[in-house]
């Protein structure tokens, strides 16, 4: 199984319009350092799928049939604007899995165009191609699914995003489940009110031990996270990444590699 991370900013991304903090400044000179919105491309033999579509260019980056499936975590705009554009498309349809949220995001249920979009339900597996995908509860502030994703190796690989912590049953789930590698909501340095929405550093590293030893990429970064680490290289403990756009994962090793 192979991840790509897309984009790995929060709604705002990096950098932020009008911010002159050391992230965004950094960010607007080496591009390197630029977030896109979440947005992770998981392949497994011929199967690709797109876990969320809040990038832009969506027509641009994948040709007519290149993508199985696009998996959605919710109906924020900044995780499916790029449906906007890309339902106007021709060809075969295209599946888009999606949470049990009734109202979706603007007109995109009344006006879906060659998507196919297919309601899921929690805990209740499916399979698109080469992979199995589990959706998992997430505690956020419209209806959100994180996603348990198995190959045909048993190679295991969870995306949580967004969400503040997990729900008791979701924690359980992958605890037992015990992925080889995690995609973690992380949008803010540590708090020291409980976070909303979102976690801070602390609730993220408090959730990923609660699931267990696997290997954790932190994504849905803010530039305020960026700008709290630039000087505190020590600030994450083995085993945890701050995931840019760009990065690869290959399971099994779950090691990493920046973009060429």
């Amino acid at each position: 199984m192979r991840i790509t991370f897309l984009g790995t900013g929060d709604a705002g991304g990096v950098p932020r319009y009008g911010c002159d903090c050391p992230a965004c400044a950094r960010a607007r000179t080496v591009p390197g350092f630029r977030r896109r919105p979440s947005t992770a491309l998981v392949e497994a033999g011929d199967t690709r799928i797109l876990l969320d579509a809040g990038l832009t260019d969506l027509t641009e980056r994948f040709p007519p049939g290149s993508l199985s499936a696009i998996v959605l975590t919710h109906f924020h705009p900044d995780h499916v604007q790029g449906l906007f554009h890309l339902r106007w498309g021709s060809g075969a349809a295209i599946p888009v899995y999606a949470p049990p949220d009734s109202e979706g995001c603007a007109d995109l249920y009344k006006n879906h165009g060659m998507l196919d979009f297919r309601r899921l339900a929690k805990f209740r597996p499916f399979a698109v191609g080469d992979l199995s995908l589990t959706p998992l509860p997430l505690i956020h502030s419209k209806v959100t699914f994180g996603y348990a994703i198995a190959d045909a190796k048993d190679r295991r690989f969870a995306y949580l995003t967004d969400t503040v912590g997990l729900p008791p049953r979701t924690e359980s789930f992958l605890a037992n489940w015990r992925p080889d590698a995690i995609a973690l909501d992380c949008s803010h340095p540590p708090q020291a009110e409980p976070p909303r929405n979102h976690n801070d550093l602390t609730r993220a590293l408090a959730t990923a031990k609660a699931i267990g030893h696997a290997n954790t990429w932190l994504t849905h970064a803010s530039h305020h996270l960026d700008a709290w680490l630039q000087d505190k290289s020590d600030a994450l403990p083995a085993g945890v990444h701050l995931a840019r756009d760009g990065h690869v994962v290959n399971l099994p090793d779950a090691g990493f590699r920046s973009p060429a």
